[in-house]
């Protein structure tokens, strides 16, 4: 885990997978890396990147880069997710469902990266039909972007937020 300086608040980076890509030429392999990282500022808000380059280090720097641009505000309701929910990309499946306090982030690998990076301090998760780490971070973020606030939805239904708890 990296932490990134930046100029309004403190981002946390997360290295979800490497990989080691082989392209064989002429003259044997060439090499190259591609790293999967996840950025969040733990309150919040989240994103991905993939970076490819030459070397691990250089891939990791790219990877934050797009993972800055592509990030999203996820609502949270003290430390948990509001409602259940299941994010699909591709084969993958993950379901997210909130979990009363002192729980703890019960989750895989690619899934704990993403929540740890938004904030999420209480949470049970299913990872289903795949442990692709590509298509695991991308259900798992599509998931947290079908979660609304529970204001949001009070106000959708026309109700009071304290009939809906």
């Amino acid at each position: 885990m990296f932490k990134q300086d930046t100029e309004e608040n403190q981002l946390i980076d997360k290295v979800v997978h490497i990989s080691r890509v082989a392209k064989v030429v002429k003259g044997g392999r060439r090499f190259s890396f591609s790293a999967i990282v996840v950025v969040g500022d733990g309150e919040g808000s989240v994103g991905f990147g993939l970076g490819k380059a030459g070397e691990v280090p250089e891939a990791i720097r790219k990877g934050v880069e797009k993972a800055k641009k592509t990030m999203v505000k996820i609502p949270l309701t003290e430390g948990t997710v509001p409602f259940k929910v299941v994010g699909k990309y591709g084969a993958g499946r993950v379901m997210l469902k909130p979990a009363s306090e002192g729980t703890g982030v019960i989750a895989g690998g690619a899934v704990r990266a993403v929540l740890e990076a938004v904030g999420v301090q209480n949470i049970l998760t299913k990872c289903m039909g795949t442990n692709n780490p590509h298509n695991v971070v991308k259900a798992t973020i599509d998931g947290l972007k079908q979660l609304e606030s529970i204001e949001s939805v009070a106000a959708r239904r026309g109700l009071q937020v304290q009939d809906i708890r």
